[in-house]
């Protein structure tokens, strides 16, 4: 299956810490609103919020170039054809960073985030199926040097997912 371009951005993980954007009251409502409705018109957003439409216009634009907010539809994997999703659990020799990069630049993989606990990266797959699962293990991931151990947990149904947590 042919892949498409992907929305999100592929951050190397590296020893410095990024700077953090500040954030007002307008940022925040601008963020939960989109959240909630993503094609929101600029100018519905302003009226609610008490600001121009410009101003909304160009909040948005410094929340987008800071990388602080991306604007994208969310599919159902299911509708669009991946019938398989799991988490991996992986345990690493060596440096962690250099092994959760290299598992990041996979299609496939669409959360990868190092961790403290019994796993050192966990990434989560979306996959067309378990022969594509067997691939991905086996001839990808596995085969990444400083690999030394992965568990899979394969997803059987979807209790909740959300992107609307807003600005806590």
């Amino acid at each position: 299956m042919a892949r498409a371009a992907r929305a999100t951005t592929i951050r190397q993980i590296e020893t410095e810490i990024p700077a953090r954007i500040s954030l007002d009251d307008a940022d925040r409502k601008i963020i939960e609103l989109l959240q909630s409705d993503g094609r929101r018109a600029y100018g519905s957003i302003a009226e609610e919020i008490g600001l121009s439409e410009a101003a909304v216009r160009r909040r948005v634009q410094r929340l987008r170039d800071a990388g602080a907010l991306q604007i994208v539809a969310v599919t159902d994997p299911l509708q669009m054809g991946f019938h398989r999703e799991a988490m991996l659990g992986v345990r690493v020799q060596g440096d962690v960073r250099t092994v959760a990069n290299e598992i990041a630049s996979i299609d496939e993989a669409i959360y990868v985030v190092m961790c403290a606990g019994s796993f050192d990266i966990l990434v989560e797959l979306v996959l067309e199926d378990d022969e594509h699962l067997v691939h991905v293990l086996n001839d990808q991931i596995r085969s990444v040097a400083g690999v030394t151990e992965v568990e899979t947990f394969v997803y059987l149904k979807l209790a909740k997912q959300t992107y609307s947590w807003g600005t806590r």
